[in-house]
């Protein structure tokens, strides 16, 4: 019985200790752009205080690894599943969840390159489409 409580305690700690450091990589994101590590913003400080608070929720969406606010004034999603059917589901359920906002999800590529907050904040919008655009401006 004691060995039960044990593994379940275990089990939790380790839940509680992801989820902090997946929210850990928003707020630390955060911080490196608005403690000016990034450069000068490019949008108003509240922006990116708001896009934290969209972060932490990505946190929540089925196959998020991980998430960050980009300097570009969106968020930054590590999947734990990079296929396209996986992609599709997660910037559909983003969208549903923040109809104004916009994301991009790391490719394989960008999975192995993101080593630090700071490659990851400055990564371009590039392959980012806003959910507006998306759902067809709706």
């Amino acid at each position: 019985m004691k060995a039960r409580l044990v593994l379940v305690a275990m089990m939790l700690l380790t839940i509680n200790v992801t989820g902090a450091s997946a929210a850990d990589s928003c707020a630390k994101s955060r911080d490196y752009i608005l403690e000016g590590m990034a450069g000068a913003l490019t949008r108003p400080a509240r922006s990116y205080q708001n896009l934290f608070k969209v972060c932490l929720q990505t946190l929540t969406l089925p196959n998020v690894k991980d998430a960050y606010v980009l300097k570009a004034g969106l968020i930054a999603i590590d999947p734990r599943r990079n296929t396209t059917m996986a992609t599709a589901s997660t910037l559909a359920q983003f969208c549903r969840q923040f109809p104004h906002s916009t994301a991009r999800i790391f490719t394989p590529g960008e999975q192995r390159q993101a080593k630090t907050v700071g490659l990851v904040v400055m990564m371009p919008a590039l392959t980012a489409r806003s959910c507006q655009a998306i759902r067809g401006g709706a």
